[in-house]
């Protein structure tokens, strides 16, 4: 039984990729963002790396190391930042916009870890009318921190009127001052909790070891804490106070860098430096309150080995030389395709533009959706990705042109040529998006952005050629232009070395024609 082939419909397939590229424009228009990210070499800003100096370094506290640096640069509130691990014991910090002596300090400062009385909880968006108005902040002093007052002064804080006032107008993200003799406002990680917290009880100092497990007859995760000799008197004096108050004021908080990790109920006076924290914790979330109770300084010592101040303008400089070098690139590949391929360079040159075009909106989306930046290295894989893209005509093309020296019709040799260019292209792109593949995973810094460029635009020259250059070309074969052979067409007789009677098939009907008379 004959099996009947499937009918190609080019049209359908291009309006259907247009759409497709147009939807990409509709999602930027929805997120109202209409220019990608830009990296630290284009925008500006400080590039530090820390080497450790431990002479054993454990990749667990590598990672950790990461991020609580990751956490500190975050509250920094700059966009686009970046903290990786390279090797086995560098971290590199990438933050745009921010001055050398900010970041220094910042990412080398050891972590204030607190543990605070709890005078008041409001779920954030919550708004009790205290008659206060929101008035301005000023920037707090980072070096201010004050001097830690004795436990029975801070059991004795009752408080005061600014303490309630900061307390209703504070904000998740605002800036204020923590001191250790003073009240603060802090939020959870998930900021959706703020708390009025009294001055300082115990210091992350005091602690001696932290450990997360399910104990014994249990089903849910704990964290089990350790304190020395001052901070198990302090602990005792802190537990037998809260334990007789009234929600909220029998809780304390775990505060690291400003941020409330926990909030623990005192269910009864702890006297042995031994205390364990309870709460809807699963392991992961237990491991980690443990690691920040345990490490609440950086669990290594770094030392900077490298600083690096990236100025814009050298970057902006840089970007000029390579889109000038890039358009040279594309403009050559264009006149060469003109030159040689004729009238098919206006498919050449509508596949790049389409390709382009898709390109910069994926690149704006995926800014947008998973913090891609645009950098040089990024734009140099763009650029490579023309000559990707010029590979894949130049393969086309020719197979088309083989199909007729071989005999076929111009309109057959449309369609065998694409059936025996289309493994050649796949293959082809396969070993570039592999190439990229095995960069990003092996490389760090920009040169990540150069493999995720290459890799983006090799798989979208796959979809121009796939959906939009081999329909057009189809689509052309039916105008009298193409189809016919125009000498100025690409496809014409004398340019391929054939006659136009074999070029338009007529020698086969004429012979077909003959053996059935």
């Amino acid at each position: 039984m004959a099996t009947k082939s499937r009918k190609s419909r080019p049209g359908l397939t291009l309006a259907i990729f247009l759409l497709a590229a147009a939807s990409l424009f509709g999602i930027m228009a929805l997120g109202k963002i209409w220019t990608p990210k830009l990296g630290l070499d284009l925008k500006g800003g400080m590039t530090i790396t820390l080497t450790a100096t431990n002479p054993q370094v454990d990749p667990d506290n590598m990672e950790l190391a990461r991020g609580i640096i990751q956490n500190r640069v975050d509250s920094l509130g700059v966009s686009e930042a970046s903290v990786t691990i390279s090797g086995d014991r560098d971290i590199v910090v990438s933050a745009p916009n921010v001055q050398r002596d900010d970041l220094v300090n910042l990412i080398g400062s050891t972590a204030q870890l607190a543990f605070r009385p709890v005078l008041q909880i409001a779920q954030v968006g919550e708004q009790p009318d205290s008659g206060y108005d929101k008035l301005p902040t000023p920037k707090p002093d980072p070096s201010d921190v004050g001097t830690q007052l004795p436990i029975a002064d801070v059991l004795a804080y009752a408080q005061t009127p600014a303490d309630a006032q900061a307390f209703q107008v504070y904000q998740c993200g605002d800036e204020i001052a923590t001191k250790l003799d003073q009240a603060t406002v802090a939020c959870n990680r998930e900021k959706n909790t703020k708390f009025l917290l009294g001055p300082v009880a115990l210091v992350g100092e005091r602690v001696t070891n932290a450990a997360s497990g399910v104990p014994q007859g249990e089903v849910s995760s704990v964290v089990t804490l350790t304190f020395d000799s001052e901070g198990t008197e302090s602990l005792r004096a802190l537990t037998t106070s809260l334990v007789a108050k009234s929600n909220p004021t029998n809780q304390f908080a775990v505060v690291l860098d400003g941020v409330v990790e926990s909030n623990a109920v005192v269910q009864s006076a702890i006297n042995d430096g031994q205390a364990q924290i309870s709460g809807n914790f699963t392991p992961e979330s237990a491991a980690s309150l443990a690691n920040v109770l345990k490490f609440g300084s950086l669990p290594l010592n770094f030392e900077p080995s490298q600083v690096e101040t990236v100025s814009a303008t050298l970057g902006g400089e840089q970007l000029r030389v390579g889109l000038l070098a890039g358009a040279i690139g594309l403009a050559l590949v264009i006149a060469y395709c003109f030159v040689y391929y004729r009238g098919l360079g206006i498919v050449v040159v509508g596949s790049l533009a389409v390709a382009a075009v898709v390109t910069y909106a994926s690149m704006v989306i995926l800014g947008e959706a998973m913090g891609f930046a645009l950098n040089l290295p990024a734009i140099a894989g763009a650029i490579v990705a023309i000559g990707v893209t010029a590979d894949s005509f130049v393969i086309y093309f020719e197979r088309i042109r083989d199909e007729i020296r071989d005999g076929r019709s111009l309109k057959s040799a449309l369609t065998t040529g694409w059936e025996k260019a289309r493994s050649t292209i796949i293959v082809a792109d396969m070993v570039s998006i592999l190439s990229a593949l095995v960069l990003f995973i092996l490389a760090v810094g920009g040169v990540k952005g150069f493999a995720f460029s290459l890799g983006l635009t090799t798989l979208i020259d796959l979809a121009v050629c796939f959906f939009f250059t081999k329909p057009v070309v189809q689509l052309l074969g039916y105008t009298k232009f193409f189809g016919q052979g125009h000498k100025l067409s690409g496809l014409d007789a004398s340019h391929m070395g054939v006659s136009r009677d074999s070029l338009l098939g007529r020698r086969r009907r004429s012979t077909a024609h003959a053996k059935g008379a």
